[in-house]
């Protein structure tokens, strides 16, 4: 049984270990230096907005590089290890690879806390690990006043079949692997607002791995393929618009969201990242009139392990979508279409 402590108290006051702000993260990147005379062999890096870097090794090899960590955001340690890992890992399975090792990054107040809680945060992440079927090589931590854990992931993938954000075709349909409205419901933990059904679900989705829904699409036409957390589903979906030059045509109803969140916005439980989701994207998204602000901020709302967004041409969508229950994804869901028209922006119709 894990120890039992409010880890989520421990954050910095106004934190959510949310990322850092597109616009904020922008503003500090147009400062730097470009890459200059990159290595032929990289083959997706700090030019895209994709998931992982891919470097190829071999003809018939190449890695998959990403790192993730953030604070508590539920009060379980050995669900906050499991949380954290699954995140970690869902890069690497979102550009279609498979990963191979894995580092825990762990920063924790050891003089103030039980190291109990700390063994049940990496007791978790390593089950984790374990189920997605990688190696723990070690890791590196330091004695910190706020708790943050998370993993480096290495993985690889051929490299003719590297999945990124930028491949969607017009024709194509998005399927949406996980719900949204985790940010409100990982928020309302923090504010002991949510029902005890509530949080062992919304914990249970974001400790679930996306290796089965990866394993699954990688056997159909995939164009394009991106993992939806912090920037929101908005902002992911409006990522592969740029990246792909396409418009994109999301059906509001069709959108799987966790039961009670919409309750939960009304009285005020939206996350800061979920706002900064919603002001980054408001110039290239067109919302329906009859979508209030409520609807709209949940479609912007700051996810933490969420699913895989998947742009399949239409004809195999209802065999992948098939496919996906089958596997147990029940929450998958063909949420949008790609069309030509409008590229770079998303449309949203009730």
């Amino acid at each position: 049984m894990s120890t039992q402590i409010k880890l989520t108290s421990l954050t910095t006051k106004g934190g959510c270990g949310c990322k850092i702000s597109p616009d904020a993260l922008s503003a500090v990147l147009k400062n730097l230096p470009p890459v200059q005379s990159p290595d032929p062999r990289l083959l997706v890096g700090l030019d895209t907005s994709d998931d992982a870097g891919v470097y190829q090794l071999t003809e018939d090899i190449a890695l998959v590089q990403t790192l993730d960590f953030f604070t508590p955001i539920v009060d379980e340690p050995y669900w906050f290890g499991q949380i954290a890992a699954a995140n970690a890992l869902s890069d690497v399975f979102a550009m279609g690879g498979k990963p191979l090792t894995a580092l825990n990054i762990v920063g924790f107040p050891i003089s103030k806390l039980d190291p109990a809680i700390l063994t049940d945060i990496l007791r978790g992440a390593a089950d984790k690990i374990a189920e997605a079927g990688a190696t723990l090589l070690g890791g590196h931590s330091i004695d910190d006043p706020e708790p943050k854990f998370g993993l480096s992931v290495t993985g690889t993938v051929h490299p003719k079949r590297v999945l990124t954000n930028a491949g969607a075709k017009p024709g194509d349909v998005l399927i949406l692997t996980k719900p949204i409205g985790v940010g409100i419901q990982t928020t309302a933990i923090k504010r002991d607002m949510l029902a005890p059904e509530q949080t062992e679900l919304v914990m249970s989705i974001m400790a679930t791995l996306n290796k089965a829904a990866a394993e699954t699409a990688l056997s159909y036409s995939v164009n394009a393929c991106t993992d939806v957390t912090g920037f929101g589903l908005m902002g992911h979906a409006l990522e592969m618009a740029e990246g792909s030059k396409v418009g994109i045509r999301v059906r509001q109803a069709d959108v799987p969201v966790l039961p009670g969140t919409r309750e939960l916005a009304r009285q005020g439980v939206i996350p800061g990242g979920s706002k900064s989701n919603f002001r980054w994207v408001a110039d290239r998204v067109e919302y329906a009139e009859e979508l209030d602000e409520i609807d709209r901020l949940i479609l912007c709302d700051a996810v933490t392990s969420g699913g895989l967004l998947i742009s399949v041409p239409a004809s195999e969508a209802a065999e992948l979508l098939a496919s996906l229950r089958r596997r147990g994804i029940e929450w998958a869901r063909i949420i949008a279409d790609v069309v030509a028209e409008h590229p770079g922006t998303i449309v949203v119709q009730r």
